[in-house]
């Protein structure tokens, strides 16, 4: 879903904030937000380059920890992007939300996130042999990798890309960051064994951007290719790529239908014209379609390659809800019902390939899932290295998982994952990954009050002491389970986020939230699972006043304001030590 940056202001004056054209635990923990030096140590941040062209970068933050996951880290940003300078009127105000990270078969870390359209997006990235060990504080030392979507396009010579944000030459634009993902292939022995990393980026104009890296993130192909996708007027894309070395899928909804076209790019990502398939099959269409205007179409999650090393390996699935039949669909129902497309003939070389789709779930009429609809915001897949398949979503009250053992054609009854205080409150923004043999870790966010999450008067109702405290407090959970594709899955949750990350509402409408929805934190955030089976998390934050709030809120700079002006910065935390009970052997699906 597309979106478009705040711009700066002169004298604490905002011009001019473009809009979307598309598009339970209450602990409070005192900020450890400090200046630099960093106390994670993340290399080439803005500040450290003297980039910003006059503007700061966005103070760090590290927490204490909790839970067996690591100090919850910021991830370096500058302020502003100089647009040409820190000074003018022009200047963008930089953010970073809907976070994706992926880890490589050799335990290199990527994170990316989004600024809006036309800012780009912003990547770290942490590989041990080349940017240092943990630190002492159980943080990672990540590397800021700049704005690979800008590379040789913005900058006044020639660009760049690790130092091309707010430096003096660079104006920290790009012509995406309306959404982005990435996937990353097997080591190239043709490059001294270096996994391809794959990028793709929303634009303003119906495309995205396609680029990638052979270095680990230090350089992209300059410039990316901005007419990626081959069929024009196109939203929301996700990347996944296949267990060879340049392999990689990209899904994204053809706005003229919603239909959810799949590309093959066999060149590492850099132009996807090697095959095309639609996700959604003739059969389901007409529930999932987006014809007339009354229609409510369909969500779709990321797409999956299986890596496995069965027979089914390279089987391609896409998730999506919608609603349940196409008179729902006509009459704006709901999306209450989980479907899972299958291909399986996506790896085998041919121009056009195809899906079949399958339910996994539909909400009864009159259950949280019919009123609030499944799509609460995005459903989740996964696969795992034996070729079981999981399916996850959120009724906004709960969120619940689906196992399929059999390639995806039939589904086990749903099993609510949060548990504890969790339950009854408001839990939104599922995501999930798998590896070994039924080992599944699915994260949310999950607030202390109950109510529709969207909902003002339920998530932000007026505090007698004039702040947010009384506001629903969010805090990023992960439930992990070893046997999740067992009928009933046994799932251990934990607090991964060490501070609550946001105050009030979380709006999961999409471009249909309205001004008094908050749709700060975006739409979702992302775990990946590393070598080791632990849970890598990427979530974005803005439990902070912005250091802008003195020019944007004047007088309204505490951070439990609830008029303070804030900006949503990425961070990432790491579970410290793998699960024991992982199991590594198994048989395949079938």
């Amino acid at each position: 879903m597309r979106k478009l940056l705040p711009v700066l202001f002169t004298e604490g004056v905002l011009l001019l904030i473009l809009m979307s054209v598309f598009s339970l635990d209450t602990r409070r923990t005192v900020s450890a937000q400090t200046s630099y030096p960093d106390p994670a140590n993340e290399h080439a941040c803005p500040s450290q380059t003297g980039a910003g062209g006059g503007a700061e970068a966005i103070p760090a933050f590290v927490g204490p920890g909790t839970d067996g996951f690591s100090p919850n880290q910021s991830l370096c940003l500058p302020q502003l992007a100089p647009v040409p300078t820190g000074s003018s009127p022009l200047a963008f105000i930089v953010k970073g939300v809907e976070p994706g990270d992926r880890v490589d078969s050799q335990g290199t870390i990527y994170v990316e996130s989004i600024r809006g359209v036309p800012g780009g997006i912003d990547l770290w990235r942490w590989s041990q042999s080349i940017d240092g060990v943990p630190n002492a504080n159980g943080t990672l030392p990540f590397k800021y990798e700049g704005q690979p979507d800008n590379c040789g396009i913005f900058g006044l010579s020639g660009g760049g890309c690790v130092n091309n944000t707010g430096s003096a030459t660079n104006l920290g634009l790009a012509p995406g960051g309306g959404d982005a993902d990435i996937a990353v292939n097997l080591p190239d022995p043709n490059n001294s064994a270096i996994p391809n990393l794959a990028l793709t980026s929303l634009t303003l104009a119906p495309g995205f951007t396609a680029t990638n890296s052979r270095n680990r993130g230090d350089s992209f192909f300059t410039p990316p290719n901005v007419v990626a996708a081959l069929i024009p007027g196109d939203d929301r894309m996700w990347n996944d790529a296949a267990s060879d070395t340049s392999t990689v899928y990209v899904a994204y909804h053809d706005l003229a239908t919603f239909n959810i076209n799949v590309q093959r790019s066999n060149n590492g990502g850099l132009t996807y014209m090697a095959g095309l398939g639609e996700a959604i099959d003739a059969a389901t269409l007409p529930a999932a379609s987006s014809l007339a205007p009354t229609d409510s179409a369909n969500t779709a999650a990321q797409i999956k390659v299986e890596h496995s090393a069965c027979r089914s390996k390279g089987n391609l699935y896409v998730a999506f809800t919608a609603p349940d039949n196409a008179t729902e669909n006509l009459n704006s129902g709901p999306q209450r019902t989980v479907y899972v497309g299958v291909s399986t003939d996506a790896g085998q070389g041919a121009a056009t390939f195809t899906f079949t789709d399958h339910k996994v779930f539909t909400s009864p009429q009159g259950s949280p899932g019919a009123t609030n609809g499944n799509n609460n915001i995005f459903p989740a897949l996964a696969v795992d290295n034996f070729g079981n398949v999981y399916a996850v979503w959120s009724d906004n009250q709960n969120v619940f998982l689906s196992s399929s053992s059999d390639l995806g054609n039939t589904w086990t009854a749903p099993v609510r994952v949060n548990s504890g205080s969790t339950v009854g409150k408001a839990n939104v923004f599922p995501w999930v990954a798998a590896d070994a043999y039924g080992h599944v870790v699915v994260t949310w966010l999950g607030a202390n009050r109950a109510g529709n999450s969207n909902n003002v008067a339920a998530m932000q109702p007026s505090c007698t002491d004039g702040t947010n405290d009384c506001w629903a407090q969010w805090n990023v959970y992960a439930a992990e389970s070893v046997d999740g594709n067992a009928a009933v899955p046994v799932f251990t949750q934990h607090a991964a986020s060490d501070h609550v990350i946001h105050a009030g509402t979380v709006c999961t409408n999409g471009t249909g939230c309205s001004n008094s929805d908050s749709r700060a934190l975006a739409d979702f955030f992302q775990v990946a699972l590393d070598t080791q089976h632990r849970a890598n998390i990427a979530y974005s934050d803005d439990h902070l006043a912005s250091p802008l709030c003195s020019q944007q809120s004047p007088g309204h700079c505490a951070n439990n304001d609830p008029q303070s002006f804030r900006v949503a910065v990425p961070y990432f935390t790491y579970q410290l030590k793998p699960n024991k009970k992982v199991v590594t052997t198994g048989l395949c699906a079938r």
